[in-house]
């Protein structure tokens, strides 16, 4: 009698797997058409990332986008050292830091999928949004020193370092939605509106790349409404600040599905 025996690509297809898509709208700036942000997916590690270069360092005449591009490019050759299924966001995140040594700086945030659950290292206030059956479940919170002051990763002693990553293990469920971003998506548009946005269009069949599309263009829609109520105008009002309207910047949206029946959408919109 033949005994059979158990194999690791058995075991992954009972696992969940991602499809994903991404859409990218660099804020309108002839000097820099890359824009700020950078990001990565890695469909056979199950891992994606994004990175939102701090635009102050502008003002100091470093390219702030710099710091963001070297990041996801590290965080890249690190992940093909890792094993499928074994992927630790906030190692590769780690490793990534050490060896990006530009001038700059910027919020990170790198999430996998493993034995049904999504793991998940982040920085500063980008951040992401679980949905499920057209309700919010979780939303993580965001780390910055003082208000639009977001924890960074970077070279500078004013900088952060990955030991303050936040880290998420959370169960996912076929059927569920994932939207991660930058703070330019959540300056720009109320969890409830992400949700509203990404269960239409999921309803009407729209693949990865439509939904990060569709999240992308309300966000920036909202981003250049100078009379729209955002996030950002009431976190500027708690503040003891005054602004009207949304927040314009680069918008990176990624949306991730699974390919059985779990819908992850990750949306980055660009401080």
């Amino acid at each position: 009698m033949a005994i059979s025996q158990p194999t690791v690509a058995n075991d992954w297809e009972r696992c969940l797997n991602m499809a994903c898509g991404a859409f990218y709208i660099p804020k309108e700036k002839h000097s820099k058409p890359q824009g700020d942000d950078a990001h990565f997916i890695c469909i056979e590690k199950q891992t994606i990332g994004v990175a939102d270069g701090v635009g102050g360092w502008t003002k100091k005449g470093v390219d702030a986008g710099q710091y963001a591009r070297e990041l996801m490019a590290n965080s890249v050759n690190t992940i093909q050292n890792e094993t499928r299924g074994d992927v630790d966001p906030r190692r590769v995140l780690h490793e990534a830091y050490s060896y990006t040594n530009v001038e700059g700086s910027s919020t990170a945030c790198i999430l996998t999928l493993k034995d049904n659950h999504l793991h998940v290292a982040n920085v500063g206030d980008s951040g992401f949004l679980l949905i499920r059956e057209g309700e919010d479940v979780y939303q993580s919170p965001i780390q910055q020193h003082s208000f639009n002051c977001p924890y960074q990763l970077g070279n500078s002693t004013t900088c952060d370092h990955p030991s303050v990553a936040q880290v998420f293990k959370i169960a996912v469920k076929p059927g569920d939605v994932v939207v991660v971003g930058t703070d330019g998506l959540f300056d720009n548009m109320f969890a409830n509106h992400i949700e509203e946005i990404a269960k239409l269009v999921i309803q009407k069949g729209a693949g990865p790349e439509q939904v990060a599309w569709t999240i992308a263009e309300h966000a920036y829609y909202n981003s250049v409404d100078g009379t729209a109520t955002t996030p950002f105008t009431q976190m500027s009002l708690m503040a003891g600040k005054e602004h009207l309207g949304g927040k314009v910047d680069d918008i990176t949206t990624f949306s991730m599905r699974r390919v059985s029946g779990l819908q992850v959408a990750l949306a980055n919109q660009k401080d």
